[in-house]
């Protein structure tokens, strides 16, 4: 088999791209063209509904009601919808409430999530296959909602937020490629420690997870991520509307169930555009998500293919 070799940089900071393997045929140009013409318009379909939804939440109620809806093409720019949002009231509260809940909640399941998968990664532990059958078999069968919300209202945990972390908590797939990557780091490196005197949680927390940065990246990425996009638990455990998430309160406001206190007021006056405040709730809960996606971005090939084809 023919060896691929890399060119030297030719200057510092750049460097050539390896040439193509003898049995990869140069790419034609039609072909070049069609994949170029396929990414620009997925990227088209992408990006142009987050445009109309920017582009609506800064337009005035007198350009929204000129355009007939949704903006596409701006005539002028106003943040009266953000500012009115920010200033108080239950869309400020729900979003302090969904930051809270973020933080809090990614900690929980990263300390349960990367202990449990260093146990189970260590072949020799107790009980270490039979307690890995339990959480695969937890992947295909599941009690179903009516126990699970007897369970947290037994426990005491409704209308608490502590309702919006437990019942969520732990991902057992998100625990699998843990263990996955786990497994992959040297196991002389981990004898060589304890040879050292080093405990289990002295070789966790300087060996294991300094090596692990990018699987940890991701998978608190997507602990984040369904942190701040959850809404089922709050609507089925949660009763007192002050203590809502974002995602429930942008529920209410596009489905015109409940207008928040402070909004309802301006919106039925004429003085803010229901559909301008609408899509400027849309964009306060996907701008998290959106500022933290390309620092991880990085790591999500080696941290998710390295875990799963290491296991």
């Amino acid at each position: 088999m023919t060896a691929v070799t890399y060119e030297p940089r030719d200057k510092p900071g750049r460097w050539t791209a390896p040439p193509r393997p003898a049995w990869e045929e140069e790419p034609s140009k039609a072909g070049l063209t069609a994949k170029g013409f396929t990414l620009t318009l997925a990227a088209f379909a992408i990006l142009f509904p987050l445009w109309i939804v920017v582009v609506t939440s800064l337009q005035s109620k007198k350009t929204i009601d000129a355009a007939g809806g949704l903006v596409v093409i701006p005539r002028s720019f106003t943040l009266v919808a953000y500012q009115e949002l920010l200033t108080g009231g239950q869309v400020q509260r729900a979003a302090l409430v969904s930051v809270g809940v973020t933080l809090a909640g990614t900690l929980f399941s990263m300390a349960v999530s990367v202990l449990c998968a260093y146990g189970l990664s260590r072949t020799g532990s107790l009980g270490h296959r039979w307690l890995l059958m339990l959480l695969l078999a937890t992947m295909f069968f599941g009690a179903g909602l009516i126990p699970t919300y007897l369970l947290v209202q037994a426990l005491g945990l409704t209308d608490s937020y502590l309702a919006l972390i437990l019942p969520s908590a732990v991902s057992v797939f998100n625990i699998l490629v843990l263990r996955a990557f786990f497994m992959g780091i040297s196991p002389e490196l981990i004898d060589s420690a304890r040879i050292d005197g080093a405990g289990d949680w002295r070789i966790l927390w300087q060996i294991v997870m300094p090596l692990s940065r990018a699987v940890l990246a991701v998978i608190s990425l997507f602990y984040a991520v369904g942190y701040w996009s959850a809404w089922f638990n709050a609507s089925i455990y949660l009763t007192d509307q002050n203590m809502m998430p974002l995602q429930n309160v942008m529920i209410q406001l596009v489905q015109k169930q409940e207008r928040p206190v402070g909004l309802a007021t301006q919106i039925n006056t004429g003085q803010l555009s229901p559909l301008a405040v609408q899509m400027a709730v849309m964009v306060m809960a996907l701008l998290p998500v959106a500022v933290l996606s390309p620092f991880v971005q990085r790591h999500f090939k080696k941290g998710m293919l390295t875990g799963a084809v290491k296991g």
